[in-house]
């Protein structure tokens, strides 16, 4: 890198924002980190690479003002910031959860949502503030869908990082329940790759809309397997209704613009486990 780069992180607070500031900063980019009380928008400021790592997961149902504060008001203001070369806007591929199995998630579909279903503040949301991003981005805003993400340390709310948190306070032979069924299958992605990621589309993605997965859902009664023969933790699931299997997402576009080929599950949690007491 020649010039030195400079990026804005809004959320830098969170699992994903956290990890973006270091993977940056470890590659020599200025990062600046607004706190939540920066008044938006802003002039005359040079932010950079502006990346929108702001939102609620796992409790938007009880906090609908403050999703729709972090999902839609917030990022529409800074949208009207004046000095930006990119802004990246962490979006979800949880949106296509409610298309039929065996479709094909591009980026290109149109969702069925509804007002009346509490499970769509969420999916409303965000598709607001993708369509923010478009409408006030002037050509420099960029949407990424993000799959599951995990860590190998752990450390957020999501199904995987809870699991690997409870396998570190487990011995080996120890048993672990879980409260999900093991026909559950999502679409993993590990943090180093979603980080990288992010950076292309930021500084040289020509779309609008990325899916930032791994292209291949994985069943949670497969995860149980591979934990059990690498760590030795034994899993024991709650009985539970089985899902409806999600679509599988597409990543064609992230592969044919950045030569996208992130690790498997079993690539980067087997190493990890095995190696555990």
């Amino acid at each position: 890198m020649g010039e030195r780069s400079t990026a804005t992180i809004i959320g830098s607070g969170g699992f994903i924002g956290q990890a973006l500031t270091r993977h940056l900063q470890a590659a020599g980019w200025t990062c600046i980190l607004p706190s939540r009380d920066v008044a938006w928008p802003q002039c005359g400021v040079l932010h950079g690479h502006i990346f929108y790592c702001a939102g609620l997961t796992a409790d938007f149902a009880r906090r609908p003002a403050d999703t729709i504060e972090a999902h839609v008001s917030l990022v529409s203001r800074v949208l009207q910031s004046e000095k930006y070369d990119s802004l990246v806007y962490l979006s979800s591929t949880r949106l296509y959860d409610g298309l039929p199995a065996g479709v094909e998630a591009t980026e290109d579909l149109c969702f069925p949502v509804s007002p009346r279903k509490p499970r769509h503040l969420y999916d409303l949301s965000k598709l607001m503030g993708e369509a923010a991003c478009l409408a006030l981005g002037s050509g420099r805003a960029r949407i990424a869908r993000l799959a599951s993400v995990y860590d190998s340390r752990g450390g957020d709310d999501g199904f995987l990082p809870q699991l690997l948190d409870k396998i570190a306070v487990t011995r080996r032979g120890g048993e672990i329940r879980l409260a999900s069924s093991p026909a559950f299958s999502r679409d993993y992605v590990h943090m180093d790759d979603v980080v990288a990621g992010l950076v292309h589309i930021a500084t040289k993605g020509k779309a609008d809309i990325y899916n930032v997965a791994s292209g291949k859902n994985i069943r949670n009664g497969a995860l149980a397997s591979l934990i059990q023969e690498t760590s030795g933790r034994r899993i024991r699931f709650e009985p539970g209704n089985v899902p409806v299997d999600p679509p599988v997402i597409d990543v064609t576009r992230m592969a044919c613009e950045f030569g996208w080929r992130p690790d498997s599950v079993a690539g980067k949690l087997s190493p990890l486990l095995s190696g555990l007491d």
